[in-house]
């Protein structure tokens, strides 16, 4: 794999390593239970955000396992938005993104762009054959991002995991590589 060259900048975003100035604001989204309502773990305490910024900062990726977690920001003003993250899977080309918005961000159109700024550096830069996101089919907005980046919801695996005391259906959303050159919508 490459370097990845940082900052990715976008018309209205620039996704670039955490350091430790984003801890705050981190901390301030990632410590609330409505941002942690889809994810396999609670809301996160001071020391887990710091651990967490920290392993961000100094990422590698380099071998499957690896990740990249990039801080978003506007790129008008300095300030955390967000992040995304891009994961590289067992199994040759594959990768998994994600992204986490803090409240103010919400529904901007911010994850969209940022998600799309990762695909572009996945398929592109990075090579990957296959990109999928995996979501509970509870987190409507979520879905939404996958659908507006032009992934195809691939699966819905009913009831196939149990996190925070229930039973979650998942949904399974992907892109190829030759759909991705193919054009996505905007």
């Amino acid at each position: 794999m490459p370097d990845i060259r940082l900052p990715i900048h976008t018309e209205r975003l620039r996704l670039r390593r955490f350091d430790a100035s984003d801890l705050a604001a981190f901390h301030a989204y990632q410590s609330l239970p409505e941002t942690a309502r889809f994810l396999l773990r609670e809301a996160r305490t001071y020391t887990q955000s710091m651990e967490t910024v920290g392993r961000y900062a100094n990422f590698a990726f380099e071998k499957e396992g690896d990740w990249i977690c990039l801080a978003v920001e506007a790129k008008d003003r300095p300030g955390l938005l967000g992040e995304v993250v891009l994961k590289w899977l067992p199994g040759e080309g594959q990768a998994e993104i994600g992204w986490i918005m803090a409240p103010e961000a919400r529904g901007k159109g911010y994850a969209t762009e940022a998600a799309r700024a990762l695909l572009d550096l996945g398929f592109g830069e990075l090579g990957f054959h296959r990109i999928d996101a995996k979501l509970d089919a509870l987190n409507t907005g979520s879905a939404r991002i996958c659908e507006r980046l032009g992934m195809r919801l691939e699966a819905t695996l009913v009831e196939n995991w149990r996190y925070k005391g229930a039973w979650s259906t998942e949904l399974i959303y992907a892109m190829l590589a030759e759909e991705w050159r193919a054009g996505v919508p905007t």
